[in-house]
């Protein structure tokens, strides 16, 4: 499931056109703001597991509200900006497999359901490599991790011009008409990072903390027709460079059974906060031996 919010940007005039805003410019940076929570950080404390350990798992988390600043008209905008809600809450299914030499390779994939007035269609990969700092009877065992993911696909909807803001009063102003937008948003991106964990409390609790790099490459296609038969079908394009910290921590429920919290944050856009749980195909008595 995904959920998604943003801020309108057509206005009622004609346009058809690329918009390429500056990196700073509220268009580049609003699109950055809506890119960071798709983005596909690790689901729980890095740790070794043995080959072929596989993993079925769940993560969600709330999306905050953008600062007001960037919701206002920048580089893009031809009249007015206003802010538009679809939902506020993203989730996701996740799958992880480890792979010999302490590799291992994770996917999500959120399918074209539609959820309010959106219709999601995401996938995300990664790829990592797990090295061991100190073993367990050295002290409370600590791993660390590089990883490198990407996250591709559209969310589709009425964003610009959903059916609650549109009027027919005033052809000057932004969303005259009696059809919604067909918009799309393409949160493009890809990261690399570096983890480093520790277990405490018998492998039961996992503390972890990370920084990466994101280049983001995001896309918003407009598709709004207003009542004048007029077309905007403006396509605002950016690519950016993120730095990111995250950090979190892991709970070991049952042999089986794990559930995580993590803080996610990109200190120029926005921090968020998602929680996940996990199931293991291989039991945790095993799988804590591969500590030692």
């Amino acid at each position: 499931m995904v959920v998604f919010t943003v801020t309108c940007w057509v206005a009622a005039s004609t346009a058809d056109g690329q918009c390429r805003p500056g990196k700073e410019s509220n268009e580049a940076r609003l699109l950055a703001f809506y890119s960071a929570p798709i983005a596909f950080s690790p689901a729980s404390a890095p740790e070794y597991q043995p080959p072929w350990a596989f993993r079925i798992g769940v993560e969600g988390g709330l999306i905050p509200d953008p600062d007001p600043q960037i919701q206002k008209p920048g580089a893009c905008s031809l009249n007015r900006a206003e802010n538009i809600e679809l939902s506020r809450f993203f989730a996701r299914p996740r799958l992880a497999l480890a792979l010999p030499g302490h590799f291992a390779i994770e996917a999500a994939y959120v399918p074209p359901i539609r959820i309010n007035e959106s219709e999601p269609n995401l996938g995300s990969l990664a790829i990592s490599k797990t090295l061991r700092i100190r073993r367990e009877d050295m002290g409370n065992p600590t791993t660390a991790m590089v990883r490198l993911h990407g996250t591709a696909g559209r969310v589709s909807g009425p964003i610009s011009c959903p059916k609650k803001s549109l009027q027919q009063t005033n052809a000057a102003q932004s969303c005259f008409g009696t059809t919604p937008s067909k918009d799309t948003f393409r949160p493009t991106m890809f990261s690399l990072e570096g983890i480093l964990s520790t277990a405490a409390y018998d492998g039961r609790m996992g503390f972890y903390g990370g920084a990466g790099v994101t280049f983001l490459r995001p896309r918003f296609q407009s598709g709004f027709t207003d009542g004048l038969g007029s077309i905007d079908n403006t396509r605002v394009e950016a690519d950016l460079t993120r730095g990111v910290i995250l950090g979190g921590v892991s709970l070991q429920a049952s042999t089986v059974l794990d559930l995580s919290a993590q803080v996610y944050s990109v200190r120029r856009d926005v921090t968020t906060l998602r929680f996940g749980a996990g199931y293991h195909m291989q039991a945790r008595q095993d799988r804590t031996a591969m500590h030692r």
